[in-house]
């Protein structure tokens, strides 16, 4: 298949366009762009007719900024017949077998989820055809491809498959995250969407456990604070603002009235730290770069707010920038930055620091 097919934000396509004819030139995959603002997907045509398998194949989606989603597709399938939908798309897919899940979904718009009710009794009909093909397994298979029917418009459709080890776990690319009653703001649900997105169940389970210390910066009224001591861990709040009374009754959260940028954690054992202050990116960034090279934290998720133009450009040299200085630092690192479902004009990047041997956080 020669089509790479990526969902997005609605109004980033711009954005995911320019990153995935970035990354596909870094890996010789010969191809160009098409797309529409405000379509919340991009699509890269290949010049080789397998080209996007090859992608699929070497280039991890964890790696990409803008793309929630992406699969391989063959050529628009469009003015499908209401009488019979399911045959064309089940001929565009012969060359699959034995896929184990099938996902109709549309791209994350108000005008194509208008086609949500169309897709699900859809998918009925089109399981039975594809596993009457051989296409699709008769159970469910978590290790095998995933099938993808992504409706653009009426009768209009992108079909594929993606890689169950290189694809987002969630519909659409999108998690459904609930937002707890007692959280102090609706930026709580970035912060839970952020562990999400960067580790396991498992690692959570190990990296996100009680008696952990934070500390969160710029963290009035206490959105990602909450995520943390909900978690059981002991957390500094830095903020001149007021944090949200529940919080600090439950005894696990001191508040530090003071400025993020100057802030000096008394206590050099702060595992995890957090921040979602709203100031230009570069110089959080350079906040960031100042934790990691004092060795303040291991582990460390933090915004960055973007510009209205160039964003991909703007994320790539800071990130670029940042990795520099660690590095010449001599500091063991691991990072990925990632434009959540939560965010809005602004990325989240999740930064992992190995310490040198006998280090404890504890």
């Amino acid at each position: 298949m020669k089509n790479l097919v990526l969902y997005c934000r609605s109004g980033y396509e711009k954005d995911c366009a320019a990153e995935i004819q970035y990354r596909a030139g870094e890996l010789n995959v010969g191809g160009f762009v098409k797309t529409n603002v405000n379509d919340a997907y991009v699509v890269y045509q290949c010049f080789e007719e397998d080209g996007a398998d090859t992608l699929m194949r070497i280039l991890p989606l964890s790696s990409m900024v803008f793309a929630r989603q992406m699969f391989a597709a063959a050529d628009l399938l469009s003015a499908l017949p209401e009488q019979d939908r399911v045959s064309p798309i089940v001929a565009a897919l012969s060359s699959l077998t034995q896929c184990g899940d099938l996902r109709v979904e549309t791209p994350d718009t108000n005008e194509a989820k208008e086609l949500s009710g169309f897709c699900r009794k859809f998918t009925v009909p089109l399981r039975q055809g594809l596993k009457k093909s051989g296409a699709l397994l008769s159970k469910e298979n978590p290790k095998r491809p995933i099938i993808h029917v992504c409706f653009v418009a009426s009768g209009t459709a992108y079909v594929g498959y993606s890689l169950s080890d290189n694809s987002s776990p969630h519909f659409m690319g999108i998690p459904r995250l609930k937002m707890a009653a007692d959280a102090p703001s609706r930026s709580s649900l970035k912060l839970d969407e952020a562990f999400g997105a960067f580790l396991t169940k498992e690692e959570q389970e190990v990296r996100c456990r009680s008696g952990l210390n934070a500390v969160d910066l710029g963290a009035c009224p206490g959105g990602w604070t909450y995520q943390l001591v909900r978690r059981g861990m002991m957390v500094a709040a830095i903020d001149n603002g007021p944090m949200n009374e529940k919080l600090m009754e439950t005894g696990q959260v001191k508040h530090y009235r003071a400025d993020g940028f100057r802030f000096e954690p008394p206590r050099k054992n702060i595992y995890w730290l957090v921040c979602d202050m709203v100031e230009k990116p570069s110089r959080v960034a350079e906040l960031m770069e100042a934790w990691a090279i004092n060795g303040w934290f291991k582990e460390a998720i933090f915004n960055l707010k973007l510009p209205m133009k160039s964003r991909f450009k703007e994320v790539k040299v800071i990130l670029e920038t940042m990795s520099a200085i660690l590095t010449e630092n001599e500091i063991d690192f691991q990072m990925q930055c990632k434009h959540l479902y939560h965010d809005r004009d602004e990325v989240t990047v999740h930064l992992w620091i190995f310490p040198e041997k006998g280090v404890s956080y504890a």
